[in-house]
């Protein structure tokens, strides 16, 4: 082998010292740079699952917000119509009310006026009693025959008509 130019004893202590740093290196570099790779595949493939938890999670929370969204507006919506049905509750009643209320004063005023008429027919009649009266007092002073009569009549006539206008 030395004529390859190759030492026996060198050779030997090359692949010894080789195999020593080999050994070295592989329980002092390789295996802690193995598990240094290991522990970082680990955190990045945790990280990873933990990404997609989060991304569900906000899914998740995107759809309840977005179905929370839906029933406070369908709760708008019937307040609203609830709302518009008490409003027109509220006014049929105001109408009935206000009706009840016309009947009420239309019958009121039909009673005022009924009662009015009596009174002025009342009045009516004392006067023409009062009248009759005096025009038969005249008539008994004076004589009965026709033209006195009709003289008479028509005295009384004007004297009650300028009571009536003072």
């Amino acid at each position: 082998m030395e004529g390859l130019g190759i030492n026996l004893s060198t050779l030997i202590a090359q692949i010894v010292s080789f195999l020593v740093l080999f050994g070295l290196l592989y329980f002092f570099a390789y295996k802690p740079i193995l598990r240094m790779f290991d522990q970082r595949s680990q955190r990045i493939k945790e990280s990873v699952e933990q990404a997609e938890r989060v991304k569900e999670e906000a899914a998740a929370a995107e759809e309840e917000n977005r179905k929370k969204l839906e029933a406070a507006a369908k709760e708008g919506q019937e307040a609203i119509a609830r709302a518009m049905r008490a409003g027109d509750e509220a006014r049929q009643r105001a109408q009935q009310e206000a009706k009840v209320e016309a009947a009420g004063l239309v019958e009121k005023a039909r009673q005022e006026i009924q009662r009015e008429r009596d009174e002025v027919i009342s009045e009516l009649r004392q006067e023409f009693a009062d009248l009759a009266v005096a025009a038969a007092e005249k008539v008994i002073e004076k004589s009965l025959d026709k033209e006195a009569h009709r003289e008479l009549i028509e005295k009384v006539l004007e004297e009650s008509t300028t009571l009536d206008k003072e």
